[in-house]
């Protein structure tokens, strides 16, 4: 790797640099060195490509050599950073909620499309960092919507967006819907909670992420069965619950909602054409 640009050296040789270093830990380095080098500048990507022979202001320098320093030990860029992007959102994130995914917006899509023929409160299910709860209340912010997660350290980052964004989200620290106040019913479920497995085979490329909101437990269909479990008394007539899965995860969960008495149980497919959601319609009335 090419020496560290000197002091006063232009932005173009930091990326460069930057480029060559990050070459180590990921296979998109001119993106990231490119994200990097936006975040030491405070989110200015306009100063980057108008004046890329300009040296860092002060203080950035630093502050670069250090996210870089993070990024190399092999942290995740979001953690690195301290926020990613969702949506039409940019959350805050640390190591204590999962890191935001596309294949969550999935979700979200199905969501809203629900929306305009579902009236009541909106319950999201183990919301990490805030993500799909935010998302539906920024998007609907006549909708009363409700985040719940087993996790407090997880629920104060969700909290915290939440303030930063101004959306009026009703948060509740519980283990699924366990301790949701009683007689509180929703029209429209969603989650996207732990669904691997003990053994999952991808848990070492995830290893710097919350282990309790990747792994349900010895098959993976834990959570599923708990959430099912526990739902029926929190739900409207008419309810609508949308549960996001791993790819290979469809047959297994359309048979446990289907035991668990759903109806008009359905798939949806994320952009990349793989099983990405499943739920359905609760028809009875009050358990």
């Amino acid at each position: 790797m090419n020496h560290e640009p000197g002091a006063g050296a232009a932005r173009r040789l930091w990326l460069r640099w930057l480029v060559e270093a990050l070459a180590a830990v990921t296979d998109d380095p001119a993106w990231e060195a490119r994200v990097l080098l936006e975040e030491a500048l405070s989110g200015d990507a306009l100063g980057l490509w108008r004046a890329p022979e300009s040296p860092l202001p002060d203080g950035a320098a630093q502050k670069l050599q250090t996210i870089l320093q993070r990024r190399l030990d092999n942290e995740p860029l979001a953690y690195c950073l301290g926020h990613w992007d969702f949506w039409d959102l940019r959350l805050r994130v640390n190591s204590h909620v999962l890191i935001p995914r596309p294949d969550t917006e999935t979700l979200v899509r199905w969501a809203l499309s629900q929306l305009k023929t579902t009236a009541g409160p909106i319950l999201d299910l183990g919301t990490g960092s805030g993500a799909i709860a935010l998302a539906i209340a920024k998007a609907c912010p006549d909708r009363e919507v409700w985040a719940v997660d087993h996790s407090r350290e997880a629920l104060a980052v969700a909290q915290e967006n939440a303030q930063i964004l101004g959306l009026p989200i009703q948060f509740c620290w519980s283990d699924w819907t366990a301790q949701l106040p009683p007689g509180l019913r929703f029209a429209l479920v969603l989650a996207n909670p732990p669904y691997l497995a003990e053994d999952d085979p991808h848990l070492p490329e995830l290893c710097s992420e919350p282990r309790m909101a990747l792994v349900a437990g010895k098959r993976g269909s834990e959570a599923y069965e708990r959430i099912l479990a526990g739902l029926p008394e929190h739900l409207l007539p008419g309810a609508r619950l949308g549960l996001e899965h791993g790819a290979g995860q469809g047959e297994m969960l359309r048979a446990l909602l289907a035991q668990h008495g759903w109806q008009e149980i359905f798939t949806q497919r994320d952009l990349a054409g793989r099983e990405r959601i499943s739920g359905g319609l609760w028809r009875y009335g009050h358990a």
